[in-house]
């Protein structure tokens, strides 16, 4: 298992008839888990260090970022970005789950003149077939399982991609079981043919498709794909390894640093004052909306408020802010009226049905197996989360992917305990 890797992400989806782009918002990007040698000094300012470099790696979307002159120096001085660590025992093991300040971690690239890629990032559907010892299998998330065990076909691949993904804070999906016996679209993707395999992806949320077939020629293990959606180019590409587990870390680098290349924000552009979208439900009337633009005004770390858009009875605003943006929530907190909504609660507009509809549960807003795969690592607790960005047009998609931080989202109640605030 990918060294280093003791995070999970969860994924939280509402699945919707007909599928739209499914750009998402990861939570988790600025947190970092390694193992330390004990809780002196020494052993404590080395943790930082290795957390730091995860971070960087994953923010910045290269691994390239480590050589950037000055970056030794932000490595030296770790400690000063960190928001908070927590040190505890794990089967023998003493390892430091750290959190960095997204505001600093992200002035901190801009400072070597590095890219930082934001919290909005394509989701990608990956179908992967491997050829091994003359046979083939579809690599597809687990029915119904926990993502922590292999996958409905047994295949450790599964684990591997979906690890690797989770170092990157690359958000990636994999078809259900359910396609476990479709030995056609199997073939399909040997011959990347994309037209079936685009109709098989219609309900499955994806900004890009991913068809990729994996086979072993002597020592060397050999992954080409070719991409569907977003524009991307259609030519193949590859990636060759001694191993799987090195393999799934090759591609999903190439995938990553494809993706920053084209979404990540120039150093220039990060600016002093960083700008946060919130998502706020329940907002009826006018006078809601000067109610609430006074209130977030009125907080002390914010410097602007302006709307961005209003559907329905949401309205999406863009906070302009100082410090960092835990100390904005803690503000925002403190007035009861703003109430958070997880990424469970939180439904697109106007999107169709949500596809079969279960009891009020954590889990009935989710139909079976959607998308709790993506990005999962093999063992650890979670640390990420992802959920849908606010519905919009394509514009809004492809600005939503330039926006730095992740999206909150409250809903208004205009006195506490009064349900919708009706």
């Amino acid at each position: 298992m990918i060294r280093g890797t003791l995070v999970a992400f969860s994924m939280v989806f509402a699945l919707f008839v007909a599928a739209p782009a499914a750009a998402v918002t990861a939570s988790g990007l600025y947190n970092a888990e390694v193992p330390v040698a004990g809780t002196g000094t020494a052993d404590l300012k080395a943790g930082y260090e290795a957390g730091l470099r995860q971070v960087l790696i994953r923010v910045s979307g290269s691994r390239d970022v480590l050589q950037r002159e000055g970056v030794a120096g932000l490595l030296e001085d770790a400690e000063s970005l960190l928001l908070s660590y927590q040190v505890r025992k794990d089967q023998g093991l003493t390892r430091m789950q750290m959190s960095f300040g997204a505001v600093g971690v992200n002035r901190a690239l801009a400072s070597v003149n590095a890219p930082v890629w934001g919290a909005n990032r394509p989701l990608t559907l990956a179908w992967i077939a491997v050829e091994d010892r003359g046979q083939r299998q579809l690599i597809t998330r687990a029915e119904g399982s926990s993502s922590e065990q292999p996958g409905a076909n047994g295949s450790p691949w599964r684990q591997l991609f979906l690890a690797a993904a989770s170092e990157r804070g690359l958000p990636v999906a994999l078809p259900p079981a359910s396609f476990d016996n479709e030995r056609t679209l199997l073939s399909d993707l040997w011959g990347q043919f994309v037209g079936r395999i685009e109709s098989a992806s219609e309900n499955l949320p994806n900004d890009v498709l991913a068809l990729m077939r994996i086979s072993r020629s002597g020592g060397q293990w050999r992954a080409g794909w070719v991409f569907k959606g977003m524009g991307m180019d259609a030519s193949e590409r590859s990636a060759s390894a001694e191993s799987p587990e090195a393999l799934a870390v090759a591609v999903i680098d190439q995938w990553a640093e494809l993706y920053a290349s084209r979404y990540a924000v120039s150093a220039g552009d990060v600016g002093d004052s960083p700008k946060v979208d919130v998502v706020l439900d329940g907002v009826n009337t006018l006078a809601d909306y000067g109610t609430i633009t006074k209130a977030l005004q009125s907080l002390t770390p914010v410097l602007s408020v302006g709307p961005s858009r209003v559907r329905g009875e949401r309205l999406t605003i863009q906070i302009s802010f100082t410090g960092e943006l835990d100390q904005l929530r803690e503000y925002i907190a403190l007035d009861p009226r703003f109430v958070v909504q997880d990424a469970q609660t939180v439904e697109p507009q106007n999107a169709g049905p949500v596809e079969d509809p279960k009891a009020d549960s954590a889990e009935s807003e989710m139909p079976e197996g959607a998308l709790e795969e993506a990005g999962a690592a093999a063992e650890g607790e979670s640390m990420f989360a992802y959920q849908p960005l606010p519905e919009g047009d394509e514009q809004d998609a492809e600005q939503a992917f330039e926006s730095l931080y992740e999206v909150l989202y409250y809903r208004w109640q205009l006195a506490p305990g009064s349900g919708d605030g009706d």
